[in-house]
């Protein structure tokens, strides 16, 4: 693949390289920091993709990673208007979003503690931000808003739990368990929500925009993280989202705009 896109790219190269040339210090600047001084030169200034088929994979991997997170800035929106809009949360699953919760919040603190690139994880602080959002008005909406409040306390236990470095939180090899124990809560964070869909017959106020997004989403990282990240245990926790993101896309086809079995019996 990376021969073809040399192949491709490479005789662009003497029309390319006046443009590249005119970017500014600053802009540069940014470009050496994502992907380091040697490939910027190769693929930005020289344009010679051919022969550097490691920073080829480099800047699709970091291309790919940096979308992902500002496409996760608004991946849930479109649920969360969804919810204000109808002021229902059917056919969402409460204790999916819960255990997605946790499971990302684990998973930021251990690829912040680890120090890895943010661009390898920052769409999974965006996303549990609105994860949270999203399980808060599950809770307003079904008449629960002191399990709200108990929840926001417990969010912020964990967090002052998981994040610090300095020795006044869990250690490290207490992270590095939990971390692994993301793998088996990220697939049962789905489960509910695919059980419920099934159940129903009808995808309810899941957001189709969030699910598409999921699944590419996933598909990509599982891409940047093998580039990027040599950690198994982030690949596992990646592919494992892959597996069930496509099954709720799935569910999303074959219930498209069908209405919950237990609506459907209520009007007959």
């Amino acid at each position: 693949m990376m021969d073809i896109i040399g192949k491709i790219v490479d005789p662009l190269g003497p029309y390319i390289r006046p443009v590249t040339a005119l970017i500014p210090g600053p802009i540069e600047q940014i470009g050496v920091n994502i992907i380091g001084e040697e490939c910027y030169d190769v693929l930005i200034r020289d344009v010679e993709f051919g022969n550097n088929p490691e920073c080829v994979a480099l800047g699709i991997s970091k291309g790919l990673s940096w979308g992902i997170v500002i496409m996760s800035s608004i991946v849930k929106v479109p649920q969360i208007l969804k919810l204000l809009q109808s002021r229902s949360a059917a056919g969402l699953s409460l204790i999916s979003f819960i255990l997605e919760t946790v499971s990302y919040l684990i998973t930021i603190a251990y690829n912040y503690r680890s120090g890895f690139p943010f661009s390898t994880f920052g769409e999974t602080v965006l996303i549990s931000m609105q994860n949270i959002v999203i399980t808060l008005l599950i809770f307003i909406y079904s008449g629960k808003k002191p399990q709200a409040a108990i929840f926001s306390a417990i969010l912020t236990a964990a967090c002052a739990a998981l994040f610090p470095k300095n020795g006044t939180g869990v250690n490290g090899e207490v992270l590095t368990y939990l971390q692994g124990l993301t793998i088996p809560l990220t697939l049962f964070s789905k489960i509910p929500q695919v059980y419920s869909n099934w159940q129903n017959k009808s995808t309810g106020q899941l957001s189709v925009f969030t699910v598409v997004n999921y699944l590419l989403g996933s598909l990509a990282r599982v891409f940047t993280t093998i580039q990027e990240v040599d950690d198994p245990m982030v690949l596992g926790s990646f592919l494992g989202s892959t597996v069930l993101n496509f099954v709720l896309f799935i569910q999303v086809l074959l219930y498209w705009n069908t209405k919950p079995v237990s609506a459907e019996k209520k009007t007959k």
